[in-house]
């Protein structure tokens, strides 16, 4: 495979936890931001789109423009500081406390293997797990412009699963053994549920 950059979201306003930090939220005993970017070690680039407090050496920090403007401004944000020569981006929310290296290994390869524009997990019901995916930068580049031109310019407020409408999407189904990588940290629940899969 590849080499590949990494865009991590962490600018949500985490309501359901009472506007917490969630991604400094720890999991396992390390900050769930923390978790997310050791499971993408071996990308070339990690861009961290929001507040994020410490990172670990080399990995750069942005906000999206306006702040608090949403997961695709976010998205946008992180790919304006992309090497030009970079042809895949793993695209992640912060909260992802259980992604593994090998399950982000999974969606790469799935790329690699299709003519898609994005390989994202799909969950036993069906939904895709939009941030959760690997992009090729030309087909999410286009998408972030087809959503702007809809929107008057911009993709301010802008919903996630407006990237994928008219993308070739490649769904992958959690093979591997353990918790699904997409499992996400909305409540004080789902961090003790994570909490009892770390262990």
């Amino acid at each position: 495979m590849t080499a590949y950059a990494a865009v991590v979201l962490s600018g949500g306003a985490a309501r359901r936890m009472g506007g917490v930090d969630k991604p400094a939220r720890p999991v396992g005993g390390r900050p769930m931001l923390h978790r997310v970017l050791a499971a993408v070690a071996d990308a070339g680039e990690r861009i961290v789109v929001g507040p994020a407090g410490p990172v670990p050496e080399g990995v750069r920090v942005t906000r999206e423009e306006p702040p608090g403007g949403g997961p695709v401004a976010g998205t946008a944000a992180g790919l304006a500081l992309l090497d030009p020569g970079t042809s895949t981006v793993a695209l992640l929310a912060a909260d992802l406390p259980l992604l593994t290296p090998a399950a982000v290994a999974e969606l790469r390869s799935a790329l690699d293997g299709s003519a898609a524009g994005v390989a994202c997990y799909v969950d036993d019901g069906g939904r895709r797990q939009q941030l959760c995916a690997v992009w090729r930068v030309s087909a999410l580049r286009a998408a972030l412009d087809r959503l702007a031109a809809q929107r008057g310019g911009t993709v301010d407020g802008a919903p996630v699963r407006g990237l994928l409408a008219g993308t070739t999407v490649r769904e992958v189904s959690w093979s591997g053994s353990g918790p699904p990588p997409w499992f996400d940290c909305d409540t004080d629940e789902d961090v003790r549920r994570a909490e009892e899969w770390t262990r």
